[in-house]
């Protein structure tokens, strides 16, 4: 039995959606669109990467589609946003490094004295 090559799940057919924004929130009023936003694509399943990079793995480019078009339809009117998507194959190829965060020495306490 010959199986379908598109039947299964492989790096290249699969896809990851990301969303990049930079979104005012000087005021309240933006403030609460971002947050309706960034809550919008965390129901539609993305998980956050970074602040302001969410991303969702989709088993096809047709599914990668529609969380596209829904991304879209909540677009906020202020503000800048990429929707990039990409194979399963090139994401397994992105290089991430975890760094610690910086942390100032401590100052070393006065040292007494006595003769």
């Amino acid at each position: 039995m010959i199986q379908n090559r598109f039947s299964r799940l492989n790096q290249y057919r699969s896809m990851w959606v990301l969303v990049f924004f930079d979104l005012p929130t000087e005021t309240a009023t933006e403030r609460k669109v971002a947050a309706r936003f960034r809550k919008k694509l965390l129901d539609d399943g993305f998980v956050m990467f970074q602040f302001s990079i969410y991303m969702r793995f989709c088993a096809s480019r047709e599914n990668a589609a529609v969380h596209i078009k829904r991304t879209k339809s909540n677009l906020p009117k202020k503000g800048k946003i990429c929707i990039m998507e990409i194979t399963d194959r090139q994401f397994g190829m992105m290089e991430l490094f975890h760094g610690q965060k910086e942390v100032d020495p401590e100052t070393p306490s006065q040292q007494l004295e006595l003769f």
